[in-house]
């Protein structure tokens, strides 16, 4: 049985309307962490950049914009020219990206045949995990 679900997107990191920066990303969505989605960003000057957030944020992301914070994302345009804008903030700076939506929707559905909406806790092993937390275990 699958336990990630990774996918290469093309993304563009934009430094100016119109002048957008190709920038690989991988996503990946794993069944032990059944919340969140991890995307991480090949740059060449700083290596990987990784950012983990919720799945449920970029689910409805792709319908209306979304997020609070550090994490913010909305659509725009229809059908295959469709794109999703993520706008991350740190400590460190902020990033405006964006990408095709039908593409990341295609693997976002991916991601809800592996781990159901809903079906989160269900992957969850809570005693290891309090155990982990309260003690140290590995």
């Amino acid at each position: 049985m699958t336990d990630c679900i990774d996918h290469l997107l093309h993304m563009e990191l934009m430094l100016a309307p119109e002048h957008p920066v190709a920038l690989p990303t991988r996503l990946s969505y794993r069944r032990r962490d059944p919340f969140a989605v991890h995307v991480t960003f090949h740059t060449e000057t700083h290596g990987p950049v990784v950012w983990v957030f919720a799945r449920d944020l970029l689910a409805h992301g792709m319908h209306e914009p979304s997020g609070e914070g550090d994490v913010r994302v909305r659509p725009s345009g229809r059908g295959a020219d469709a794109m999703l804008h993520l706008s991350l903030s740190s400590p460190h700076g902020h990033a405006r990206l964006r990408t095709s939506l039908p593409a990341l929707a295609d693997w976002l559905r991916l991601t809800y045949l592996l781990v159901p909406a809903g079906r989160e806790g269900d992957e969850l092993d809570l005693d290891t995990e309090l155990s982990r937390l309260l003690y140290g275990a590995a």
